[in-house]
């Protein structure tokens, strides 16, 4: 299709309960290309109505049956498909992203609802334990005893800024809600509120189409910081999903732990990504590495929340080539455009701060939206004793670490905070320095890969996306895979209750 031609003009309301509300004010999209259109912005009063809406479907959804449920999920799927171009056109003015990125992102979208779909007709997800009566047991007998997963509410999910489709309205968050059997409110980013208002329309025709209560699904566009808060805040709402920055996480992490009846919220904040480039390794093949480290920084103008920001190398002559073919395939490059200008500016600065604390490789000059590679290197002992060189810079940036041996590669190991995914380049000669930096990184994050670069999550069930702080906010989940849906239930015993009461997945 032809992302370019003209697209339809968004009617720019809030969908809540099934009904698309307009606003007393508006706020204009900044779009990367094509025409700026209004969108009602976000209100304290309509977050209101529609955590009550979501309450009110709460009662029905919750008891709903996992094959219904299923097919809400294969419903609302259909549905994205069915606006596949329409979606396209207005993603690709909005974000500046590739048709190929955007039509790749809806994939992942709708196969990770079909993932769920077929994981919660299977049933394991509930991990239902059964201890039978036992009433002649001495010195007591024991009651008939049996546990389920229960749906824990309402759950609010914000919109993220680099992923319109896959972590958005009707991303992984939102599906897995919805999969566990809880009714969504979405805030949606105001980096992309065309294309979240097409996903909304999916997911209204999906209800309808389905017969599911109309509260399952409310959609609030825009809004300042006041209706983020009220949503975290709001007494109906159970539980967060979020992806964004550190600043901005921690802010609504903070404020569900200060509510009267604190909520998890499951944030997924910010990575370096470091890599290990282990000696064998790196003097077998440092041009491969380099050329396809270049290839991960750059993939979509770096704005990928596992984007590998930090190598780690011994110094030496293997290490001279590492970062000269990078240098080299970084400098091919051309600049890209950024999600938005504030995430442009940010990468600026960020550029700028570490060009003040490392040596440049590679030091570019990128202006308004776009973005042009940097590289930098600094010595191990620097490093370490600058905390600020191991914050991420969001965007095709690359910071190499130069160390004097294995043992101090892995004191920088142990030295990482929390992240989403640390790589090791190894070789069979390189095993036992593997193990021991593999004992320290499965500690620090949540993926561990060996011999490739961690951006492209599959969406699978054995994926974790997530890690220690500030990696994310819950170090015991995930925001990719079927293990996401777990973190929207909550185990309920059943003690001596009778079969025509029971829960229809306990019956």
């Amino acid at each position: 299709m032809d992302a370019s031609k003209t697209i339809a003009t968004p009617h720019g309301n809030h969908l809540v309960a099934g009904e698309w509300v307009a606003g007393s004010e508006t706020f204009e999209s900044d779009p990367a290309s094509g025409p700026r259109f209004s969108f009602s912005v976000g209100t304290v009063e309509l977050v209101d109505r529609a955590c009550h809406a979501a309450e009110d479907a709460f009662a029905g959804y919750s008891h709903t049956s996992r094959a219904a449920r299923a097919d809400f999920l294969e419903a609302i799927a259909d549905q994205i498909e069915a606006r596949a171009d329409a979606i396209t056109a207005i993603g690709t003015q909005e974000t500046g992203l590739p048709v190929a990125r955007l039509q790749g992102e809806r994939g992942r979208t709708t196969g990770q609802l079909r993932l769920f779909a077929q994981h919660i007709r299977e049933g394991d997800y509930l991990d239902r334990r059964h201890d039978a009566a036992l009433p002649d047991r001495q010195p007591l007998p024991r009651p008939d005893l049996r546990m389920i997963q229960r749906p824990i509410g309402p759950v609010a999910v914000f919109g993220a800024s680099n992923f319109p489709l896959a972590f958005s309205v009707a991303g992984g968050d939102t599906a897995a809600a919805l999969a566990a059997g809880c009714p969504v409110v979405v805030k949606g980013h105001s980096a992309h509120p065309g294309t979240g208002e097409i996903v909304a329309e999916a997911i209204k025709a999906a209800i309808e189409a389905t017969g599911m209560p109309k509260g399952v699904f409310s959609l609030i566009q825009g809004g300042k910081r006041d209706v983020g808060t009220a949503l975290v805040q709001h007494p109906l709402i159970k539980a967060v999903g979020f992806t964004g920055s550190l600043s901005g996480g921690r802010a609504l992490f903070d404020l569900c732990a200060q509510r009267d009846e604190p909520i998890p919220f499951f944030g997924e904040l910010g990575s370096v990504n470091p890599m290990f480039l282990l000696p064998q390794a790196t003097a077998a093949r440092a041009e491969e590495l380099g050329v396809g480290w270049a290839a991960s920084l750059t993939m979509g103008a770096g704005q990928f929340c596992t984007n590998p920001g930090i190598a780690v190398v011994q110094a030496g002559a293997a290490a001279v080539k590492f970062v000269q073919a990078t240098r080299e395939a970084l400098l091919k490059a051309s600049s890209q455009v950024m999600l938005t200008t504030g995430m442009a500016a940010a990468y600026r600065e960020g550029a700028a701060h570490m060009a003040d604390r490392a040596e440049p490789v590679i030091s570019t000059d990128s202006k308004g939206r776009e973005a042009l590679p940097n590289l930098y290197k600094v010595d191990a002992s620097r490093w370490l004793a600058d905390p600020s060189l191991s914050e991420e810079v969001f965007g095709p940036l690359g910071l190499v670490v130069h160390v004097d041996s294995p043992d101090q590669m892995v004191d920088i190991a142990k030295a990482l905070k929390g992240q989403l995914t640390a790589t090791m380049h190894m070789d069979d000669s390189d095993t036992e320095l593997a193990r021991q930096l593999l004992a320290v990184l499965e500690r620090k994050a949540g993926r561990v890969l060996v011999n490739g670069f961690p951006t492209g999550v599959e969406v699978a069930d054995a994926m974790v996306h997530g890690g220690p702080y500030p990696a994310s906010t819950n170090f015991g989940a995930t925001s990719v895979g079927t293990l996401s849906i777990r973190r929207f239930l909550r185990p309920v015993c059943f003690q001596n209750i009778p079969q025509g009461v029971m829960p229809d997945d306990l019956a």
